[in-house]
Protein backbone atom coordinates (compact mmCIF):
# COMPACT_ATOMS: atom_id res chain seq x y z
CA UNK A 1 0.00 0.00 0.00
CA UNK A 2 1.27 3.13 -1.12
CA UNK A 3 1.58 5.98 1.79
CA UNK A 4 0.11 9.38 1.16
CA UNK A 5 2.85 11.96 0.33
CA UNK A 6 0.39 14.72 2.23
CA UNK A 7 0.78 12.49 5.68
CA UNK A 8 4.13 12.76 6.48
CA UNK A 9 5.01 16.81 5.66
CA UNK A 10 5.68 19.02 8.32
CA UNK A 11 3.63 22.49 7.80
CA UNK A 12 5.31 25.56 8.59
CA UNK A 13 4.05 28.77 9.38
CA UNK A 14 1.00 29.99 11.48
CA UNK A 15 -0.23 27.13 13.79
CA UNK A 16 -3.49 26.32 12.97
CA UNK A 17 -4.54 25.84 16.54
CA UNK A 18 -3.68 29.60 17.47
CA UNK A 19 -5.35 30.95 14.60
CA UNK A 20 -8.69 28.94 15.94
CA UNK A 21 -8.29 29.90 19.22
CA UNK A 22 -7.80 34.03 17.43
CA UNK A 23 -11.49 32.66 15.68
CA UNK A 24 -12.97 31.60 18.80
CA UNK A 25 -12.03 35.02 20.76
CA UNK A 26 -13.69 37.14 18.58
CA UNK A 27 -16.78 34.69 18.22
CA UNK A 28 -19.77 35.74 20.08
CA UNK A 29 -23.08 33.58 20.12
CA UNK A 30 -22.05 32.11 16.59
CA UNK A 31 -21.88 35.65 15.45
CA UNK A 32 -19.11 37.22 14.49
CA UNK A 33 -18.68 40.98 15.22
CA UNK A 34 -16.08 43.82 13.95
CA UNK A 35 -13.73 45.27 16.04
CA UNK A 36 -14.92 48.40 17.40
CA UNK A 37 -13.61 51.52 15.90
CA UNK A 38 -13.16 55.07 17.56
CA UNK A 39 -13.73 58.71 16.47
CA UNK A 40 -11.11 60.15 18.76
CA UNK A 41 -10.17 64.22 19.15
CA UNK A 42 -6.91 65.44 20.47
CA UNK A 43 -6.13 68.87 22.23
CA UNK A 44 -2.73 70.23 22.16
CA UNK A 45 -2.12 70.96 25.69
CA UNK A 46 0.08 74.07 24.72
CA UNK A 47 -2.08 75.57 22.12
CA UNK A 48 -5.22 74.56 22.69
CA UNK A 49 -5.54 73.51 18.45
CA UNK A 50 -7.67 70.31 17.91
CA UNK A 51 -7.23 67.67 15.91
CA UNK A 52 -9.70 64.78 15.16
CA UNK A 53 -9.01 61.23 13.47
CA UNK A 54 -10.32 57.44 13.62
CA UNK A 55 -8.63 54.46 14.91
CA UNK A 56 -9.46 51.04 16.66
CA UNK A 57 -6.87 52.19 19.59
CA UNK A 58 -7.05 55.86 20.73
CA UNK A 59 -4.36 55.61 22.98
CA UNK A 60 -2.04 54.24 20.68
CA UNK A 61 -2.58 56.77 18.41
CA UNK A 62 -2.04 59.83 20.90
CA UNK A 63 1.30 57.70 21.70
CA UNK A 64 2.05 58.18 18.19
CA UNK A 65 1.31 61.59 17.75
CA UNK A 66 3.14 62.38 21.12
CA UNK A 67 6.17 60.87 19.98
CA UNK A 68 6.61 59.03 16.32
CA UNK A 69 4.31 61.49 13.90
CA UNK A 70 6.50 64.15 12.03
CA UNK A 71 3.62 65.99 10.51
CA UNK A 72 0.59 68.44 11.35
CA UNK A 73 0.59 66.93 14.75
CA UNK A 74 4.39 67.09 15.60
CA UNK A 75 3.90 71.27 15.64
CA UNK A 76 1.78 70.96 18.66
CA UNK A 77 2.78 68.31 21.27
CA UNK A 78 2.04 67.16 24.22
CA UNK A 79 -1.62 65.94 23.33
CA UNK A 80 -4.18 64.86 24.95
CA UNK A 81 -7.65 62.78 24.51
CA UNK A 82 -10.49 64.91 25.11
CA UNK A 83 -13.30 63.07 22.77
CA UNK A 84 -13.59 59.60 22.00
CA UNK A 85 -16.91 57.85 20.24
CA UNK A 86 -17.13 54.04 19.50
CA UNK A 87 -18.66 52.58 16.12
CA UNK A 88 -19.46 49.64 14.81
CA UNK A 89 -17.53 49.61 11.94
CA UNK A 90 -14.07 51.68 10.83
CA UNK A 91 -16.71 52.61 7.69
CA UNK A 92 -18.44 54.41 9.91
CA UNK A 93 -16.01 56.27 12.25
CA UNK A 94 -14.32 57.49 9.31
CA UNK A 95 -17.77 58.98 8.01
CA UNK A 96 -18.21 60.91 11.52
CA UNK A 97 -14.22 62.49 11.24
CA UNK A 98 -15.04 63.52 7.62
CA UNK A 99 -18.09 65.21 8.49
CA UNK A 100 -16.10 66.71 12.16
CA UNK A 101 -13.51 67.60 10.00
CA UNK A 102 -15.27 69.21 7.18
CA UNK A 103 -16.89 71.71 10.05
CA UNK A 104 -13.82 73.98 10.08
CA UNK A 105 -14.96 75.27 13.60
CA UNK A 106 -13.42 74.66 16.47
CA UNK A 107 -16.80 75.93 18.61
CA UNK A 108 -18.52 73.00 17.25
CA UNK A 109 -15.80 71.04 17.90
CA UNK A 110 -16.08 72.21 21.56
CA UNK A 111 -19.55 71.75 21.64
CA UNK A 112 -19.52 68.12 20.44
CA UNK A 113 -16.94 67.37 23.79
CA UNK A 114 -18.93 69.28 26.02
CA UNK A 115 -22.20 67.09 24.84
CA UNK A 116 -24.37 70.37 23.33
CA UNK A 117 -24.52 68.39 19.93
CA UNK A 118 -24.04 65.15 18.69
CA UNK A 119 -22.49 62.93 16.04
Amino acid sequence: MAEHAAVNRRVVGSSPTRGAEKLKSREHSGFFYSMAYFLYILQSVHSGVFYTGSSDNPQRRVHFHNTIETGFTSRYRPWKIVFTKEYPTKHLAQQAERKVKSWKSSKMIEQLINGTIEI
